[in-house]
C-alpha cells in the first residue's frame, strides 16, 4: 500500500467522522430547541447559538484537510501517508465524540433556559470543555502537517 492511499484514507476519516459528529451534535441541540420553544419562544436566539456550537468540529475536520492538502502528492512516502492517516484518525474520532457530547451539554443548557434559568453564559462555558479536545486534535494535525 502506498503512502498516498493511506493519506487519502486518513483524509476521508477526518472529514467523515468530524462532519458526522457535527451533524449529530447540532441535531441534538436543534431537537432541544424545538422542545424548548414551546416554553420560551422569545429565547430562540440563545437556543440557536447553542444548537450551532457543535458544528465547529466539522469545520476543524475541513480545516485539517486544508492543512494536509499541500502534502498530498504522488510521491508521498509510506511514513508520511501513515502520519496523515494518524492525523485523520485523531481529528476525526475526537471531532465525532466531542461534537456529540457538546450537543448534549448544549441541549441541557437549552432546557435550563427554557425552564427560566439564566443559563446561557454558563452553558456556553460548559460547552467549550468538550470542544477543547477537538481544538487539541486540530493542533496535533497542524503539528503533523509540519513534519511532512
Amino acid at each position: 500500500m502506498t503512502g498516498i492511499i493511506l493519506a487519502f484514507i486518513g483524509i476521508g476519516i477526518m472529514l467523515v467522522l468530524s462532519g458526522t459528529g457535527s451533524a449529530i451534535g447540532t441535531s441534538i441541540g436543534g431537537s432541544a430547541t424545538l422542545g424548548a420553544l414551546k416554553k420560551k419562544e422569545d429565547a430562540f436566539g440563545s437556543f440557536m447559538v447553542l444548537s450551532a456550537l457543535p458544528g465547529t468540529q466539522g469545520l476543524y475536520g475541513f480545516g485539517g484537510f486544508f492543512l494536509i492538502m499541500p502534502n498530498l502528492t504522488a510521491d508521498l512516502t509510506l511514513f508520511q501517508g501513515a502520519a496523515i492517516l494518524g492525523a485523520g484518525l485523531v481529528l476525526g474520532t475526537t471531532g465525532l465524540f466531542s461534537a456529540i457530547y457538546q450537543g448534549k451539554v448544549c441541549a441541557n443548557a437549552i432546557a435550563a433556559i427554557a425552564s427560566g434559568q439564566d443559563a446561557f453564559g454558563k452553558g456556553m462555558i460548559l460547552a467549550v470543555f468538550p470542544e477543547l479536545y477537538a481544538i487539541v486534535a486540530f493542533a496535533a494535525t497542524f503539528l503533523i502537517s509540519g513534519i511532512l
